[in-house]
């Protein structure tokens, strides 16, 4: 039979031995250090982007533009809803800093301002679809 050695001075007073944090390894009930918490101000914008990303058309929109740059008629024609949907769907998406509009022309060409947020919204999506 094998057995398992373990370094001395990983046993506590009881006999126990410790984990690499001091917990007991065996302690069904020890639990992690809690995770550092960001300020206020970082959680509470958080939650405003995720708030903005939270509509299946705004979901849908990041997705096209996370493919490249698009003008609104190019968005309406990939999703199949109307124009001012479109466009208040983008409001929300350029207040809460997830896209931006680059006027050319007569059109106004909308990107992603970082790929972070496409990341967010492809990771949501490839979670829903695995259920």
């Amino acid at each position: 039979m094998a057995t398992l050695e373990t370094d001395p001075s990983s046993i506590d007073d009881d006999g126990q031995v410790k984990g690499p944090l001091g917990e007991h390894a065996l302690d069904p009930f020890a639990s992690a250090p809690p995770a550092p918490v960001p300020p206020k101000e970082t959680l509470v914008a958080a939650g405003d982007i995720l708030r903005a990303l939270a509509a299946p058309v705004r979901i849908a929109i990041v997705l096209q533009l996370r493919e490249s740059e698009r003008c609104v008629h190019e968005l309406v024609g990939a999703l199949g809803v109307t124009q001012p949907l479109i466009s208040q769907h983008l409001r929300v998406l350029k207040a809460a800093g997830v896209v931006r509009g680059e006027r050319n022309g007569r059109e106004v060409l909308y990107r992603l301002v970082d790929d972070h947020l496409a990341h967010i919204v492809v990771d949501a999506v490839a979670h829903a679809e695995e259920g």
